[in-house]
Parts: C-alpha cells; sequence; structure tokens
C-alpha cells in the first residue's frame, strides 16, 4: 500500500509553498473475560490519509478515505483552498514555518516478526486468571481480565522530497477485581482500572508486567481493603508509587507544559495552563530532586516513534532540570508562534495525531521523571509519618492545572521509618505550583516503572492519544492527605 499511495502523491504534482502526505493504518483487538464469560470480540480497521497545505502564509488541511488519485486530489483541493482563505487571518504567517523534509525508517519494539496473536490460546489463559481473580469468595461481585493489541504502519510524504515510513506494535493487558461487603465496595487493579500496563513490544510484556499469575494476588488486596480502616487525614509526607507518579506527571507537569494550551488554544475545551511563557529557564517548577524528559526515544515505553507528525526526528529533552522549567511541549508551529511574541522557544518533536482525520497539535509523547538514588527501603525508612499511596482511581484539576485532588485503590501507613497496615480510599490534594517543590526524595532504578495511558483526551474535534509515562517511587513533604469517608 506505501508503494501505492507514494506513486499517487507523485502525481498529484501540488504546487504550493509546503504539502504532506500522512498516511495512517491501524489494525487492534480487545479480548476481555469478565465474571466468566467472554465478551464480544473488539475490532478495529482504518486507514486514511491527511494532506497539509502551506501556501502564501495560510495553512490549510483535509482527510479522505478515499485513496485513489481522485481522492486525494480532492483532499489537496481542499487543503489548498483552507491554507489560501486563512492566509490573512492567521494567528501566523506560516511563511515563517520551514517544516522539514525527513527521509527514513523506524520500527518500533516487537515490529521485527509476525504477529504472534495466538487468540484462542489467549482466551483460554484470561479466563485462567479470571477463575484465579474470582476465587471462592462470595464477596468477589466482579472481576475481569483482558488483553489489547493494536499495529500501526505510518507514512509520511512531503512535496520537498521527505519520504518516512514507521510501524509501531503495542499490547495493553488489564486485570480488575471489585469487591463488596457490608456496605462497602473496593476495587484493585493490576496497572490500574485505566489500561496503565500499556506499552510497545510483543506478549512478552505479559511476564514482565507481573500480569500473568496475579489474579489471586490482586483479589487478595480488593479484600484487604474491604477490611481496612479509612485513611487518616492530616499533613504528612507521601509516598507516590509509579502507577500514581503517572497521573501526578501527566495532569501536573504535562498538560501545563503543552505549548498551544499555554498560548491560549485550549481554554475553551480542556483548560489553560498557570504556566506562561516568561517563565521558561528560571521558573522553579519543583525541588532540586526533579529532573523530568521528554523522550520518545526509549522504544518499549507507549509513545515512542522516530518522528512526529510534522517531521520533526524524535530525541530526548530535559524539560525541567533541577527542578527549573527549560522547555515546553511545544511543537514547530507552536514554537513559531511563541517566537512571534518574542519568547525564541526551542520545543520538542510533539506535533502528534491521534489517527489519520486529525490534525497535528501538541501532545505529550513519552514523558518521565528520571530516577535518583535512593532505595524503596532508603524511601520508607526516611518517613517518620506518612502514607503509601498507588493505583490511581480517581482525579480532579482546575482548568488552570494547577489545584488538584487525586485519589488512589490502595494505601499503606507509614509510622517511624516503617510500613505498617493497609488503609482504604486514600486521598491527596495539593497545588502544581507547590506540590513538586516539595519533593524531598526519589528512587532509584529499582524503584522505576514504564506505564502510559492509551486515553489522553485533547483538541477540537476530539483527539485521545497514546500516552507514555515512566517514573520511580517519590516521597513529598508534608502534603495534605485525607480518607475518602467521613
Amino acid at each position: 500500500m506505501f508503494d501505492l499511495i507514494r506513486r499517487r502523491f507523485a502525481a498529484l504534482r501540488p504546487q504550493v509553498d509546503f504539502c504532506s502526505l500522512r498516511y495512517i493504518e491501524e489494525d487492534g483487538e480487545t479480548l476481555v473475560m469478565r465474571q466468566g464469560k467472554a465478551q464480544p470480540l473488539q475490532r478495529k480497521l482504518s486507514r486514511g490519509a491527511m494532506l497539509t497545505v502551506l501556501d502564501q502564509g495560510g495553512y490549510g488541511y483535509a482527510a479522505t478515505a478515499d485513496l485513489s488519485e481522485a481522492g486525494l486530489r480532492r483532499a489537496l483541493d481542499s487543503a489548498r483552498a483552507w491554507a489560501r482563505a486563512t492566509a490573512d487571518i492567521s494567528v501566523l504567517d506560516y511563511r515563517a514555518i520551514r517544516l522539514p523534509h525527513p527521509r527514513g525508517a523506524y520500527r518500533g519494539a516487537g515490529c521485527e516478526g509476525s504477529l504472534d496473536w495466538p487468540r484462542r490460546e489467549l482466551m483460554e489463559m484470561l479466563a485462567q486468571e479470571s477463575a484465579a481473580a474470582k476465587g471462592e469468595d462470595a464477596r468477589i461481585v466482579d472481576w475481569s481480565a483482558g488483553l489489547s493489541r493494536l499495529d500501526v504502519a505510518e507514512l509520511y510524504l512531503t512535496s520537498g522530497g521527505g519520504d518516512v515510513e514507521q510501524h509501531f506494535r503495542s499490547v495493553q493487558p488489564s486485570l480488575a477485581v471489585t469487591a463488596f461487603a457490608d456496605g462497602k465496595v473496593q476495587t484493585r487493579s493490576l496497572g490500574g482500572q485505566y489500561g496503565g500496563l500499556c506499552r510497545q513490544g510483543g506478549l512478552s510484556l505479559l511476564d514482565e508486567a507481573g500480569w500473568r499469575g496475579a489474579g489471586a494476588r490482586v483479589a487478595d488486596e480488593a479484600l484487604q481493603l474491604l477490611a481496612a480502616p479509612n485513611c487518616p487525614g492530616g499533613k504528612m509526607d507521601l509516598l507516590l508509587m509509579p502507577e500514581q507518579m503517572m497521573l501526578q506527571i501527566h495532569e501536573s507537569i504535562g498538560h501545563p507544559l503543552e505549548l498551544d494550551r499555554i498560548l491560549g488554544d485550549e481554554r475553551n475545551m480542556a483548560g489553560a495552563s498557570f504556566v506562561t511563557l516568561d517563565m521558561f529557564g528560571h521558573y522553579q517548577y519543583g525541588s532540586e530532586l526533579l529532573n523530568v524528559t521528554f523522550d520518545p526515544t526509549l522504544r518499549h515505553e507507549f509513545a515512542s516513534y522516530g518522528w512526529d507528525h510534522e517531521g520533526r526526528p524524535a530525541e530526548k529533552v530535559w524539560l525541567i532540570r533541577d527542578g527549573v522549567l527549560k522547555q515546553p511541549l511545544g511543537g514547530q508551529v507552536s514554537a513559531a508562534r511563541a517566537a512571534a511574541l518574542g519568547f525564541p522557544l526551542t520545543g520538542v518533536a510533539n506535533s502528534r495525531v491521534s489517527g489519520w482525520s486529525r490534525p497535528a497539535i501538541d501532545r505529550m509523547a513519552n514523558l518521565n521523571v528520571e530516577p535518583g538514588d535512593q532505595s524503596f527501603s532508603q524511601l520508607v525508612a526516611g518517613i517518620e509519618r506518612g502514607v503509601l499511596m498507588q493505583t490511581n482511581v480517581s482525579w480532579s484539576i482546575d482548568d488552570s492545572r494547577n489545584k488538584f485532588q487525586f485519589g488512589c485503590e490502595w494505601g499503606q501507613l507509614i509510622e517511624n521509618g516503617e510500613l505498617k497496615g493497609v488503609v482504604r480510599n486514600p486521598n491527596y490534594r495539593g497545588v502544581s505550583a507547590t506540590f513538586w517543590r516539595s519533593l524531598k526524595a526519589v528512587g532509584d532504578a529499582d524503584t522505576f516503572a514504564v506505564l502510559g495511558t492509551p486515553y489522553c483526551g485533547k483538541g477540537e474535534p476530539n483527539q485521545v492519544i497514546r500516552v507514555g509515562h515512566a517514573a520511580p517511587a517519590c516521597v513529598f513533604a508534608d502534603v495534605d492527605v485525607f480518607g475518602g469517608e467521613g
């Protein structure tokens, strides 16, 4: 199909300043076993192309599922008409943009061989794990195990000779158990209830992530939560494990640093940001222990790639170093807009789309907190009074991505440097602008975990995109902790 698209694009001979064609095909499948019953098979098959035009200072795009030469030409004509119609009214003169013409190929983790997806054997595995999660305890009232895979092939062509092929394969296992007794309900999951174990690669992830054989343990933890006391409240230290660090990074670092949001594009949709253009280079975002990188080059993480969807090559960039804010999450267009306002920000390769029918906008990819030098036992030993929290279950954050309140599935008390009993419904609240400055200890590589989410939403029309987050366990001082009852 790629060679056919190449020939048809070459035949268009667009007479514009810049033209690109982005072709994306996706093949996905989801298997689920719930309460001992196989759920209907979910399949995803999609392919189409987006034509983007910069001409006479304007910008336009049009998508089509008609991949014939005539279909592509109609999309080109529409994109060119929009570019010329917006030339005098855009927020930016697009003649200032120099989009690249990259050439190359990228194959993500797991794409080396043929697809190994033995559906019957996988359903038997899901049935076994689901049965282990149910066990014999009548207090287990809901239990499920699932497995999704997604194969993506992309071709990016430009009128200046750009030609990039990219192939990706990802796997997303899930496991959740709900227990009920005496009017109380508790759910425990592996990796979270929103696909946190997602990663690029093949079925080896099931063992790497500890999914295989986890059903009985997850069920036991759900039952422990039923019997546990409510989480205590007050100011205390907070030890966040990677499954919760993922959400903390996503909401209070990732979204606030999106440059188009800082420029005002998302205010009526997903909110603005407390970050302003003049903060970069000097603002103390966190304590000196905080180091955050944008890194699409980590092959197994969920949002790894060789080039973004505007052809910029991927590279690791430090967004926050020693607590100081350095770079925004902005692609080439947003960086040019900021420069036009007097803020020459470099940006990163994060112009991304959720599919062939959407334009590229500023998105997170792999956004990670770099590990420190404290072992898990050292993190715990340094806490006189606190709570360990793991696995997000609820979240709320204001429209400036500043004040937040997050809840977790699992909590454990820490007293005098020792882990104590389990507590249920642990929650904490804070302000992004000060929370990260309370970071007082960062776990080492042994506490580090690679996670992600398939469900990051943004844009109009909405784009739900895949994002990776990796982090060590981290300790924050004097956090407002509270329980979910009373």
